[in-house]
């Protein structure tokens, strides 16, 4: 198990600090004979980085700008898609007082959302990040192929997040090498299987340094599942078959994992909804007396799967002790619904061995083989509850914690079944906005999903309805600064 945790960030800022202090240095010599001229010794040249040392803390930069795009850095307005993405799909409900949050959660984005395009921003920062490091990574350190490959890592996981989310028109620009904003590589907007296919080669060329010796590892396994997850997101019925054969050879119980501490940035899976609560478990029983049903929502909160522990939080009554209150959520209104999956300090999956088993069910599908033993989606799936799983530091699944599940007979009713599981299993990690617009995108799924049985529909709690969002769009300020960029070519799956 990888774990990219926070020391290594500590230390790229002792490296930073150094320059910035012997930069001081230089300065005040150069300065004695003159209070007149100053200079700005927190201001870091690439140059000032063109060694061993500057090479790592540039690579330990870039994956600090992965981290904070997947389990986040908890700072309200700037979480992540695994939040913010969960909340257009039925992961999360919105309990805040933003209202961008209203926005994602009602299907209604503006291009101006505030939340949607610090998401954007970080997970192209990533790219920007990563090819920054990458020549001085080759330059100064070419024999670190596991630490170079996983800059690839972060860049093509972070690509293929932007095709999962994001709309068709995404332009990935370059701004590695820019001193000035004229400087910058606008790029022009990219389908989603252009973006894809964009991440699959980062991840090959990472994959390329690790051959032959180390794609067993941590980092290449993570790139296997990475590419897997892309070549669903292309066409799950052409490659199905690809992706699962990566799978081959990693365990159940493998984590490539990003951590987070207080000091440094918290986990924003547990900020926005247990201390912010800003975000409520998904149900399909919306209102505090749970009497407004929300179409095709799955009843995270109210099922009461193990996969998704979550509760009410109750207090004793200030005034009676004999009564109870159920807290309210940061509107002052919403009854707050958490879940324990999290802790401030947890480590979040960003790649694991329940999504290789989950790939393999998939594919198995695609293959006609729902039913054959040992090796079909049945007898996978049912695989994965009859034995103890590790989901998260605070929770684990108990063996046999959920009943056997029965084949439901019909084709339709095997791939709900199946996208089902796999959101209990994969619950906020990025997942499921993806899977919902594969459904309504890709053959066969698309004969039988659309936009109005599989996302959100009917009435909002809040008021109105559901809108017609299905994915992301690429934010206005794109489009201020981007010559470019017009829009997102559509907003469709």
């Amino acid at each position: 198990m990888r774990i990219l945790n926070i020391r290594g960030v500590a230390r790229a800022r002792a490296v930073l600090l150094g320059s910035t202090v012997a930069l001081a240095a230089l300065a005040g010599t150069a300065c004695q004979d003159s209070l007149l001229k100053a200079t700005d010794p927190d201001l870091i040249t690439p140059s000032d980085l063109d060694t061993p040392e500057g090479a790592n803390a540039l690579r330990i930069g870039a994956l600090q700008r992965w981290r904070f795009s997947t389990g986040g850095d908890n700072t309200n307005g700037q979480e992540s898609t695994w939040l913010t993405g969960g909340l257009l799909a039925d992961e999360w409900g919105t309990s805040s007082t933003f209202v961008q949050n209203d926005e994602l959660d009602e299907r209604r984005i503006k291009l101006d959302n505030g939340t949607v395009t610090f998401d954007f921003r970080k997970l192209e920062r990533v790219r920007t990040a990563v090819n920054q490091a990458l020549p001085f990574m080759t330059k100064w350190n070419p024999a670190d192929k596991v630490n170079t490959a996983e800059l690839y890592l972060a860049r093509g996981n972070a690509e293929m997040q932007l095709a999962s989310d994001f709309c068709n028109g995404i332009p990935l620009s370059d701004a590695s090498n820019a001193t000035s904003p004229t400087d910058i590589k606008f790029g022009t907007p990219q389908t989603v299987i252009q973006v894809f296919q964009t991440a699959i080669k980062s991840l090959d060329s990472g994959y390329a340094l690790l051959a032959p010796a180390d794609t067993a590892g941590d980092v290449g396994r993570a790139i296997k599942v990475s590419k897997a997850r892309a070549l669903l997101g292309i066409d799950a019925q052409a490659n199905a078959a690809a992706a699962a054969a990566l799978m081959s050879g990693i365990p159940t119980t493998w984590k490539y994992q990003h951590t987070y501490a207080a000091s440094s940035g918290s986990n924003t899976l547990w900020g926005q909804p247990n201390s912010g609560r800003r975000y409520n478990v998904g149900d399909s029983l919306e209102g505090n007396s749970h009497d407004i049903f929300v179409q095709n929502n799955i009843p995270f909160f109210s099922s009461k799967d193990p996969r998704v522990p979550s509760k009410y939080t109750i207090n004793k009554n200030k005034v009676d002790s004999t009564k109870s209150d159920t807290t309210k959520s940061q509107d002052g209104l919403t009854f707050s619904r958490t879940t324990s999956l999290w802790a401030q300090e947890s480590p979040v999956d960003v790649a694991n061995g329940i999504d290789a088993r989950l790939i393999e069910a998939e594919a198995a599908f695609q293959a006609g083989n729902y039913a054959t033993p040992t090796t079909g989606t049945l007898a996978i799936l049912n695989a994965l509850r009859a034995s103890a799983q590790v989901l998260t530091n605070q929770v684990t699944y108990a063996a046999n914690a959920l009943p056997v599940l029965t084949d439901p007979g019909t084709d339709s009713a095997r791939v709900a079944q199946l996208f089902r599981e796999k959101a209990f299993w994969t619950f906020s990690r990025g997942e499921r906005l993806g899977d919902l617009r594969r459904l309504i995108r890709q053959a066969p799924y698309k004969q039988w999903f659309n936009a109005n049985n599989t996302f959100p529909s009917g009435a909002h709690y809040r008021g109105g309805t559901y809108g017609p969002d299905v994915n992301l769009p690429v934010p206005k300020d794109e489009e201020n600064n981007n010559p470019n960029f017009h829009g997102c070519i559509d907003r469709n799956a």
